[in-house]
C-alpha cells in the first residue's frame, strides 16, 4: 500500500519561509517521479513543481526563483523549500507521485499552509 505523508506545514508571515516534507512508503521511491501540488478552496489543484528521478527539476512560474524542490532517495522523502513566502502562495500543499509535471497515481493528504501577518 503506497503512502505519502506531508508535514511541515503551518503559519508564516509574509517574506518567511517553510519546508515542507513528504515521506514516501510502499512505493520504489527512487524510480518514480515526484510532484507538488496546491490547491485553495474553490480552485483546481495546481502543479508547483516536479523533480523526476535524476533530480531534474520544474516550475510553475508563479514560484519560480522562490521555491526550491528536492529528494533524498535514501529517505525515500521528497522536500519543498519554500521562501520569499507570499499571501498567494496560501493554499493545502499535496504531494504526488509516479509523474513528473503531470498527476501521477497516488496523493498525500495534504499539509496546510498560510501566509499571513
Amino acid at each position: 500500500q503506497v503512502q505519502l505523508v506531508e508535514s511541515g506545514g503551518g503559519l508564516v508571515q509574509p517574506g518567511g519561509s517553510l519546508r515542507l516534507s513528504c515521506a514516501a512508503s510502499g512505493i520504489s521511491f527512487m524510480v518514480v517521479a515526484m510532484n507538488w501540488y496546491r490547491q485553495t478552496p474553490g480552485m483546481q489543484r495546481e502543479l508547483v513543481g516536479a523533480i523526476s528521478i535524476g533530480g531534474r527539476t520544474m516550475y510553475a512560474d508563479s514560484v519560480k526563483g522562490r521555491f526550491t524542490i528536492s529528494r533524498d532517495n535514501a529517505k525515500n522523502t521528497v522536500y519543498l523549500q519554500m521562501n520569499s513566502l507570499k499571501p498567494d502562495d496560501t493554499a493545502v500543499y499535496y504531494c504526488n507521485a509516479d509523474g513528473f509535471g503531470r498527476a501521477g497515481r497516488y496523493w498525500g493528504q495534504g499539509t496546510q499552509v498560510t501566509v499571513s501577518s
